[in-house]
């Protein structure tokens, strides 16, 4: 299972829709989209080291734009699509904790949560809900998914071969922990405000 979603990813590198696609999953993540981006930029960053800070950039600007969207649900739908969305992972109980804490502590929410596993979305729809001050919004999310998404491009860029030999040796393993570490951050979202 794990391969043919790799071996997919690696081929869709080398397409010209390569963009497309990782905009598109940055995009919907930020959002209401449960996978990170991260699946696709490795793979892809993997297979074309030259285009590693592109592939960056593409994921950067998509997950800013996601980030309006899942704002503009937290402001404006709320009571319909935000709420509904944050029952759907299971967060509504400590929603309330998690909004009142953006009264003391937003920017370092957004900062650091952007850099976790944490989904991104839950942070997106807070900070609409919040009425959290919307320039700063988009500057924070600028800052953290660009280091977040700069940084992976950087060190695979730089140390891509045997990190790239070290996935495919044992990439159930990898995928594994990847899925462990995605599903973790579901949990810590949901127990950590």
């Amino acid at each position: 299972m794990f391969r043919k979603l790799y071996d997919w990813t690696m081929s869709l590198a080398g397409s010209p829709k390569a963009g497309t696609w990782l905009a598109a999953v940055s995009f919907a993540e930020s959002s209401f989209f449960p996978i990170p981006p991260d699946v696709m930029l490795v793979p892809m960053v993997l297979a074309r080291r030259d285009k590693a800070f592109t592939y960056a950039l593409i994921c950067t600007i998509a997950s800013v734009c996601g980030a309006v969207l899942g704002y503009s649900i937290g402001l404006f739908l709320f009571d319909s699509v935000g709420a509904w969305l944050i029952r759907v992972y299971g967060y509504a109980q400590n929603f309330d904790e998690f909004r009142a804490a953006y009264a003391h502590y937003g920017a370092w929410i957004i900062l650091i949560k952007g850099l976790t596993p944490i989904p991104f979305k839950l942070v997106t729809i807070a900070s609409g809900f919040a009425a959290y001050n919307f320039p700063l919004f988009i500057g924070l999310c600028v800052v953290t998914r660009g280091i977040r998404f700069f940084l992976v491009a950087f060190l695979l860029r730089l140390f891509g071969e045997p990190v790239r030999d070290f996935i495919e040796r044992r990439l159930d393993a990898v995928m594994w922990g990847l899925l462990i570490i995605i599903v973790s951050g579901f949990v810590a979202a949901r127990y950590i405000v």
